[in-house]
């Protein structure tokens, strides 16, 4: 299962942060802090998964930004390895090349997404067109 789910820059800012399940609030700035060092820290040549307290972090590097996936013992890495690279080429389709300021100004629509995606900490959709559909029909409702 799909503890949480980060979004964070090259200097440590979160740009978007999702939990699957309750955590403190002063829990969470503590352990977005860990992860950000642990992954952060990690040089291009090292392995994308990390082993960090009582679960597994799975991370990949796009540009500026460094998406982190917390998951536990029953989770596959790599299928959430590649929910990551699926991710970024949604939002790549929806923005037409994502950037750090389409994900700072769009956040919302960037919850969207990634709320197709996952549901309650499970894998539940990766096809492009099905994830993008309710985003599309909200905005020709918008236009409208």
């Amino acid at each position: 299962m799909i503890k949480f789910f980060l979004m964070i820059n090259k200097q440590g800012q979160t740009r978007l942060s999702k939990y699957y399940e309750h955590v403190d609030i002063h829990k969470r700035t503590t352990l977005e802090a860990d992860v950000i060092r642990n992954c952060l820290s990690r040089s291009k040549d090292e392995c994308s998964f990390v082993e960090y307290k009582d679960f597994m972090l799975v991370y990949r590097q796009y540009a500026a930004l460094v998406i982190v996936i917390g998951v536990d013992d029953d989770e596959n890495e790599l299928a959430v390895f590649e929910l990551i690279h699926n991710f970024i080429e949604v939002l790549d389709k929806y923005f037409n090349r994502v950037s750090e300021l389409d994900i700072m100004f769009h956040l919302d629509k960037v919850h969207i997404i990634l709320d197709e995606m996952i549901l309650n900490g499970r894998i539940v959709e990766t096809n492009k067109s099905r994830v993008l559909a309710p985003l599309l029909v909200l905005d020709k409702m918008a236009e409208s």
